[in-house]
């Protein structure tokens, strides 16, 4: 009885928080109010429930900072890394405030992961590389080359024993082994994209996760709006059946569960999907969109909430142009 009198409090104080969209009941599709996945998530939030409720729901960048990737572990901090420069930034999300945690190499960070130990998987864009950072001390661990000429390394994705990065302008996925314990190898290793995906003018593969059952991976193709399923062992793919539905501007991808978060970034729209364990095919239940958004490039959650940067690609970015992220409320119930 107490647990569920904590719950109910609990859920009451959140549909307060700053940012948060209607109910799902009043969205398309949905039929029940948003609920935070389990006290034990919520309770990772230092202090009171008043406190949790308080949360800020836009959090402030520095100007010109331009960000694209988000990642957030187990504590309430998320990491971003810039376009301009490629710093990481860490913003508390109690409060707001943040710093640069690791100066950047001058060439992009752009999709970013973070493990267990304190690691951030970062993609190199056009510089055609990836590193690994301690996010405690800010210093580098290691590079990777992964590309000769042309390429935009676009996204990573973390499974039990690799770091997997796409390529938007070739077709290939670049693969990270992790040894014992994660330790990380001297190099990777490519693994072409054969099958349905087809590489053609514009943006190809983007946003990368697993599927719900962790033996394949899913891949969003940003300039022809469809999703892949992917054999790592092979680079097979296959298109996922979504009735027809498109994904065009997509770029990042979450997956919670069976439930799959694509970000469509110059749509301002996250189109949550319904997904089969095996990642064969899916179903559209719900558009999530929020008068902040500007353009947002991907998404990372805490609790029950959505955390969108705004990339603004749309407006041409100068030192003094102004970044933030957004939060939302994670539609949980299908």
């Amino acid at each position: 009885m107490r647990s569920a009198i904590l719950t109910t409090a609990l859920c009451a104080l959140l549909a307060t928080l700053p940012g948060a969209p209607a109910s799902a009941a009043t969205q398309p599709g949905m039929s029940a109010a948003t609920q935070p996945d389990t006290l034990a998530q919520v309770a990772t939030l230092p202090g009171t429930l008043a406190q949790a409720a308080t949360l800020p729901g836009t959090i402030a960048l520095p100007n010109g900072f331009r960000p694209e990737g988000i990642a957030i572990g187990s504590r309430p901090l998320a990491y971003l890394g810039s376009l301009a420069n490629g710093d990481i930034y860490r913003a508390d999300l109690r409060t707001g405030q943040g710093a640069v945690v690791s100066k950047g190499p001058g060439t992009p960070s752009v999709g970013l992961k973070l493990d267990s130990r304190n690691r951030l998987f970062v993609s190199g864009g056009a510089a055609g590389n990836a590193r690994v950072v301690d996010v405690r001390t800010g210093a580098v661990l290691k590079s990777y080359s992964l590309a000769n000429g042309a390429s935009f390394v676009n996204d990573v994705v973390l499974t039990r024993d690799a770091a997997w990065f796409t390529d938007s302008t070739n077709p290939v996925l670049y693969k990270l082994a992790l040894g014992r314990h994660g330790a990380l190898p001297d190099q990777a290793v490519s693994v072409p994209l054969t099958g349905a995906i087809q590489y053609t003018t514009g943006n190809n593969a983007n946003g990368i996760a697993p599927t719900p059952d962790r033996k394949g991976l899913l891949i969003v193709q940003s300039n022809v709006g469809k999703l892949f399923k992917t054999d790592p062992a092979t680079g097979v793919t296959t298109e996922v059946n979504l009735g027809g539905e498109s994904l065009v501007n997509g770029d990042g991808l979450l997956l919670d569960g069976r439930t799959l978060y694509v970000v469509q970034n110059r749509l301002n729209t996250v189109t949550v999907i319904r997904l089969t364990a095996d990642g064969s095919s899916g179903q559209v239940v719900n558009r999530l969109t929020d008068p902040r958004f500007d353009v947002p490039s991907t998404v990372a959650s805490f609790g029950n909430r959505l955390y969108l940067p705004n990339a603004r690609f749309t407006t041409t970015p100068a030192p003094d142009t102004t970044y933030t992220v957004n939060a939302i409320t994670a539609p949980r119930n299908h």
